[in-house]
């Protein structure tokens, strides 16, 4: 057996190698040839490039000459083109770009470089799916550029879309139309999107995420449950850490070991403790126990301090900005479909209208020995301006005094001289037009200059003599003056106002205080009360009508002035703009009593009527919240139907600077309201006069009716509100006029003593009190009102003495031992 095994080594050590496989082709040459194609390629491709580039540009110079066969073309010498890259570069653009696919032919180019880089040994992923979805591409845009500049070769002097894509173009348009081809080319690049763009689906579906595991372990609840139930016979804690895949090879015998070890200690102390036992009859039982590592503890406060690490970073980690709109966060603004169009109602002002008016302006002026040097006419809604340019040496005064013989001229209700106008160096004359057009809402607030404004509380009024969309902030106003006769687009004013705001506000942002007296102006916003309104916390309804509930809204808004300067002052801002911005950024703790501030808005229709009826008492409100709340963020509009001066005092127009005036019955009533005249001279239906400042704007006022109020209205009631309107702070008036309001706690020190004075004279006078102590008139008047508050004397009967109910001292000095 030795001697056959040594034999058959000798047979296997002598036996060659034998291999029935082919010999391999060297691939070093196939490297070669592979890199060789690959740089021709990329070589190729950018040569074509700027083949096809300079076609682009110098088509209309070589068109003429590609009608010429190939052959003949290159080798005349004489035929110059203008292509950089010489006759062949030129005919090969010609032929992708005019006789095949056009300008999406440049993804040829793209589809070589990508084979180009291939050869060269580049990765180039999915190199055969990105060559179909090219060549769909290329198909597509071609019938494209062909459906929309087929027309166009004669200017362009190529085929944007090639031979193919133009001639595919007409056979769809003859087979189902432009309309039909816009839509199967729809179609297609849709199909195109969702096969050939990796998710272009998922912006149409709703991915379903998996959800968190709720303790925010790293291992979910299945894994817990399979390590449950693989250990719970091994007294051990096994730990598994985010990268752990798999346990050690050897940890069931290195367990086994440390098991035995421990277990054989824990047996020894036992046996010590059942030695030592007192009661030997105690049955004793060895429990299972469970032995921790020796390095259990580390492990513990290892976790304990990268868990108060996590912690501390998701504290550090910024908060989001702070929404005020989040309570109301599904509240859709007023569109503008619910305003009325009145475009069918635009009159516009013939030519022979404005040769007419300047011909006879011109005469008349001539007829005063006024000669002029130039006139241009600016036309707007209601009047048209008529700009002159006076002769020299002509005295603007004299112009200024024809007021009446051009408007009798004109046949004119009423002309305006603004002599001369500021910054231009000319002489205006208005003149109202025959028929004026109707300045609809709805024009002006889908103009492009009030939906991109960034003020803070917008309000669009209507348009100028320019035709231009007049819109002003009204924290820069800050308060405003609204006044105008009966029936002249006051009430209209005050809604536009309105509307404006609540086309561009949330509620969260601004909130409405509405005083109306008639009752009926106002009462259309009723049904937004708890999304824009804001009232007294006792009050049943946001409109306020009664005089005395206007004092306490007035002066409550008075104490949130006060109260938002408290908190301006803790916040070291200025104005509510740097508070709410503080806020939002969380730099303020509401735990601190603050919060948002909205802007507040005080409306007051009818303010003659209160000022009749309250006189002092609301004007001096009114006074300081004008004074005082600007920067706060609380502003008033007043609007008043008699702007006589005992109505606008001076303390009113002082702290109003902003005043609009509609058409007011005489020029003293302009000069009360705008310190000039002008007012009286308007034309009425909405033509009205802006002033801000020393600057005096002609404005026609935008219409907006009741149904389009109420419409508003409607779509803003319709939507999630607020639980309660806004809630002014709680006023508590002073009522030390009546009787029973006398704290006689609060006793005057001579109180007793002027109590004996009035019984011991039976005469109940004020002026004796002030003549006997030597105190003035008010202090005498008080401690009257508090002897009348304790029944010592009666009433005050006029200017007579009052009546001394008491008449003993006995009996006074019983009531004074029970106060």
């Amino acid at each position: 057996m030795a001697e056959k095994k040594q034999q058959n080594t000798k047979k296997k050590a002598t036996q060659k190698p034998t291999n029935n496989s082919k010999p391999k082709v060297n691939s070093g040459k196939k490297l070669q040839y592979r890199l060789v194609f690959g740089f021709a390629l990329l070589a190729i491709s950018i040569y074509l490039f700027f083949a096809f580039s300079s076609f682009l540009i110098n088509a209309e110079a070589d068109q003429s000459k590609f009608s010429l066969n190939w052959w003949k073309f290159v080798r005349d010498p004489n035929i110059k083109v203008e292509n950089i890259t010489g006759k062949t570069g030129a005919w090969i653009a010609d032929i992708f770009i005019n006789r095949w696919f056009g300008i999406p032919s440049f993804l040829f180019l793209y589809l070589s470089v990508l084979y180009g880089f291939k050869l060269l040994n580049r990765p180039i992923k999915n190199l055969y799916g990105k060559t179909l979805k090219s060549l769909l591409l290329v198909i597509w845009l071609s019938v494209t550029l062909g459906y929309i500049f087929g027309n166009f070769y004669e200017k362009l002097h190529i085929y944007p879309g090639g031979n193919y894509g133009f001639h595919i173009s007409l056979w769809l348009n003859s087979f189902v139309g432009k309309v039909g081809t816009f839509f199967i080319l729809l179609l297609a690049l849709l199909a195109y999107l969702v096969f050939a763009i990796e998710g272009f689906v998922q912006l149409f579906v709703k991915s379903d995420k998996p959800k968190p595991n709720p303790e925010g372990s790293l291992i979910d609840s299945k894994s817990v449950e399979t390590l449950s139930d693989n250990y719970d016979d091994k007294p051990t804690k096994v730990i598994l850490e985010e990268n752990d895949n798999q346990l050690p090879d050897n940890f069931e015998d290195e367990f086994e070991i440390e098991r035995e070890e421990k277990n054989t200690n824990l047996n020894a102390k036992q046996n010590e403790t059942i030695n030592t036992s007192v009661d030997d009859n105690t049955d004793t039982q060895i429990e299972t126990k469970t032995i921790a590592p020796e390095n259990e503890a580390e492990d513990v406060e290892m976790t304990v301090e990268k868990k108060e690490e996590l912690i501390g970073e998701y504290e550090n980690q910024p908060m989001e900005d702070y929404d005020p709109t989040l309570d109301l966060s599904h509240y859709e603004y007023p569109p503008i479909d619910l305003l009325e169009d009145y475009s069918h109602l635009k009159n516009e002002v013939s030519d022979e209208e404005l040769k007419e008016n300047r011909n006879k302006i011109v005469e008349t002026l001539r007829n005063f020995k006024i000669e002029i040097t130039k006139i241009k006419a600016t036309i707007g809604p209601t009047v048209t301006l008529y700009e002159i340019v006076p002769a020299q040496g002509i005295r603007i005064s004299k112009i200024k005094n024809l007021e009446d013989d051009i408007a009798l001229s004109l046949s004119a209700l009423g002309i305006r001289i603004i002599a001369p106008i500021p910054g231009r160096g000319t002489i205006g004359i208005e003149v109202p037009n025959r028929n004026p057009q109707v300045v609809s809402m709805r024009s002006i607030v889908a103009s492009k200059k009030f939906q991109e404004t960034t003020a803070e509380l917008p309000v669009v009024m209507g348009r100028t003599i320019s035709n231009e969309t007049f819109l002003f902030d009204l924290t820069k106003m800050p308060h405003m003056l609204v006044a105008g006769a009966t029936g002249q687009g006051k009430s209209v004013g005050l809604n536009a106002i309105i509307t404006s705001i609540l086309f561009k506000k949330h509620p969260s942002q601004v909130k409405f205080v509405f005083i109306d007296p008639k009752k009926v102006e106002l009462n259309l916003y009723s049904s937004i009360e708890k999304h824009f309104l804001a009232k007294l916390p006792d009050a049943e309804e946001a409109i306020i009508t009664d005089v005395e509930k206007v004092k306490a809204t007035l002066n409550s808004v008075g104490i949130e002035m006060d109260s938002r300067y408290d908190l301006l002052k803790t916040a070291h801002t200025r104005n509510i703009k740097e508070y709410n911005k503080k806020f939002i950024e969380r730099k303020l703790n509401p735990e601190k009593g603050h919060r948002f501030l909205p802007y507040i808005i005080v409306v007051i229709d009818e303010f003659a009527d209160l000022i009749m009826t309250a006189g002092k008492e609301i004007e001096l409100p009114i006074a300081r919240i004008a004074q005082l709340a600007r920067a706060v963020g609380i502003h008033m509009v007043i609007a008043t139907q008699r702007p006589s001066a005992n109505i606008i005092t001076g303390i009113i127009k002082a702290n109003f600077p902003s005043r609009i005036a509609f058409k007011v019955a005489s020029m003293i009533d302009s000069r009360t309201i705008l310190d000039q005249s002008g007012a009286n001279q308007l034309i009425g239906k909405g033509d009205m006069l802006f002033a801000a400042g020393s600057e005096l704007i002609r404005l026609q006022c935008a219409f907006v009716d009741t149904p389009e109020v109420e419409n508003i209205c409607a779509h803003i009631a319709k939507q999630q509100s607020y639980p309660t309107a806004f809630l002014l702070p709680e006023y508590v008036g002073d009522e030390s006029d009546a009787p029973g309001s006398v704290d006689l706690n609060n006793r005057d020190e001579y109180f007793d003593d002027a109590a004996r004075l009035v019984v011991l004279n039976q005469q109940g006078s004020t002026s004796m009190i002030q003549r006997k102590f030597s105190i003035g008139y008010n202090r005498a008047g008080r401690i009257m009102d508090q002897l009348e508050a304790a029944g010592i004397v009666g009433p005050a009967d006029g200017s007579k003495a009052r009546k001394v109910l008491l008449y003993d001292e006995y009996s006074l000095e019983q009531l004074l031992n029970t106060l």
